[in-house]
């Protein structure tokens, strides 16, 4: 089993997708390190040798931030919009969309899906009998 950047990549998936199971790595930035590396995006990551996992290993530590590092770098950089007092800030304060999205509708999942108002989907008095 392949283990990098403390993640336990899919033995069963292509080394092209298992690499991006790792936070900070898309598709194009795995497909950059296998170039890199000069491993075959098509071979399964239960097929890697213990070199091949190494030379990965080594590329993603060296050259990119991931995982727990990138996560600490992104919460200073709202941090420091927060502190700032910026538009961007104040947005993230109140946990409303930072980026231009309306707000009339549409921005449920930042809100935590709040729904303010009764509209007609209302139950019916029960009748008395």
């Amino acid at each position: 089993m392949a283990r990098i950047a403390g993640i336990n990549l899919p033995p069963n998936k292509r080394v092209e997708i298992g690499l991006t199971y790792i936070f900070g790595i898309g598709k194009t930035l795995s497909n950059k390190i296998l170039r890199e590396a000069e491993i075959d995006p098509n071979k399964r990551v239960k097929d890697l040798t213990p070199k091949e996992v190494d030379i990965l290993k080594n590329i993603i530590e060296k050259e990119y931030k991931v995982e727990g590092e990138l996560r600490r770098e992104i919460m200073a950089n709202i941090r420091r919009l927060k502190e700032i007092g910026c538009y961007r800030g104040i947005r993230h304060i109140k946990r409303l969309p930072v980026r231009g999205q309306r707000t009339r509708t549409n921005s449920r999942t930042v809100r935590g899906n709040v729904r303010k108002t009764l509209g007609s989907g209302r139950r019916p008095a029960p009748k008395k009998v």
